[in-house]
């Protein structure tokens, strides 16, 4: 019991290193190496009454636009979490019903006509300006303690890193250290105004973007 409580420790400061001397992404790009334009609208809420139990359900959605100016055709499998600071990850798409894309794109079919759902958009981004991409990403509305939320989006390049970190194991026996593959992400970052419990919600003020190893 002890040699696994002491093994937990060394795993999860193991990870803490990791988180505070991050890697970075790379400033200029490797011949391999691609990332999709990407701009987005900010997060905003929809509400449905379900016809289960009449109650209103809250959920939140960004709208991604994506432009391939890499100079070829690149592959697209993106994870995208809601993250609070009261560490609840939300992964895009869970508990979401199709209903909620439906509603999300009627709203929007002025500005978005041909408004994708993530979990349905093909998984190839085509060369130039004619073949970008508007997809709406939707989460299951999030803890009501939060102040802060973060958003990381993943797929948006191919970009990776590798971080080793020790075992408990390896350090006794000497092995190889565990291996952790980072994915470059692009992370942006919102203070929570308003009481996210009550009937007008929460709002969320946006503070930055920045790309991160993740």
């Amino acid at each position: 019991m002890k040699s696994s409580f002491y093994g937990l420790i060394i795993v999860f400061g193991a990870f803490a290193c990791i988180s505070l001397a991050s890697p970075v992404p790379a400033v200029v790009q490797g011949p391999d190496q691609w990332t999709l334009n990407a701009t987005f609208t900010h997060p905003q809420p929809i509400e449905l009454r379900q016809d289960s139990d009449h109650k209103t359900v809250r959920f939140w959605y960004m709208i991604i636009t994506l432009t391939n100016n890499t100079g070829r055709d690149v592959d697209f499998f993106p994870k995208c979490d809601l993250v609070t600071d009261t560490f609840q990850i939300t992964p895009a798409g869970k508990g979401v019903g199709s209903i909620v894309f439906d509603r999300i794109k009627e709203r929007h079919k002025s500005k978005y006509p041909f408004l994708e759902y993530l979990g349905k958009t093909d998984n190839k981004i085509l060369q130039g300006e004619d073949n970008a991409k508007d997809i709406a990403v939707i989460w299951q509305d999030f803890d009501h303690e939060a102040k802060k939320v973060s958003i990381f989006i993943t797929g948006l390049s191919n970009e990776t890193i590798e971080v080793e970190y020790p075992t408990k194991d390896s350090e006794d026996t000497q092995e190889e250290p565990n291996k952790v593959y980072l994915r470059k992400t692009l992370e942006i970052k919102y203070d929570i105004k308003g009481n996210p419990a009550s009937s007008s919600g929460a709002v969320l003020e946006y503070i930055s973007k920045t790309w991160v190893m993740r």
